[in-house]
Order: C-alpha cells, then structure tokens, then sequence
C-alpha cells in the first residue's frame, strides 16, 4: 500500500507530466468525492465514472498551453498543491490563467476526496 507521501509524489510527477487522465486511472477510488467551489456546476461529484467524465469535459472544453504543479506539502493523510494553468476555453476562444489550491484525501493508498480552490 502506497502512503500518502508516495501517492502525492506520484500525483504530481504525473501531472508534471501533462498525464492527468493516468493520474485519475491509477490514483484515485472507486468512491472518490470532488467538490469545486459551491458557485459551479456539478459542485459536488461523488464516484470513479462521475470523476472520469469530469476530466473528459475539461479536456474536451479547454486547450492547455502551460501547467505549473507545486510540489506536495503532506499532513498525515491530506496533503496540498497548488495549480496554474495557462488555457484557452474553447467554446468561446478565450485565453486566461487559471490558478487553484487542491487538497487531496489518502485513504488505503488511494484518493478518496479533492476539493478545488480558486
């Protein structure tokens, strides 16, 4: 079972690596819980498929120029990084930077909940 240094290190190499898609395959549970902020659609999205479609819109939705990916900082079975994409919204043509705070659940080796500040 990974711990949750390991799995915050492997988050973050993969999104590093503009492999956000593999990071969601490999990381996260069966019941993982997203919650954006309450002002969005689908604030609170619980469930593998529900997450996984999520990651489908937004790549379907939005052009990523640039990402930056803070390194992890870990507090027991919690930990945080922060996020600034470069990105273009594709319904719309327009191009801004997107920045957010994401806290990360660990439980068994695997993230059972995010939740998205920006």
């Amino acid at each position: 079972m990974s711990t949750t240094a390991e799995v915050a290190q492997t988050l973050v190499t993969l999104c590093r690596e503009d492999k956000f898609g593999v990071a969601v395959d490999t990381l996260y549970s069966q019941d993982i819980v997203s919650v954006e902020p309450e002002n969005t659609p689908n604030h609170v999205m619980t469930g593998f498929e529900a997450v996984k479609q999520k990651e489908v819109y937004f790549n379907n939705s939005f052009d990523v120029h640039r990402a930056d990916i803070s390194d992890a900082v870990v507090n027991g079975n919690h930990f945080s990084v922060t996020m600034s994409m470069d990105v273009t919204q594709k319904d719309i043509n327009q191009r801004y930077v997107m920045s957010e705070i994401c806290v990360y659940e660990v439980k068994e080796g695997k993230i059972v909940r995010e939740q998205f500040f920006y």
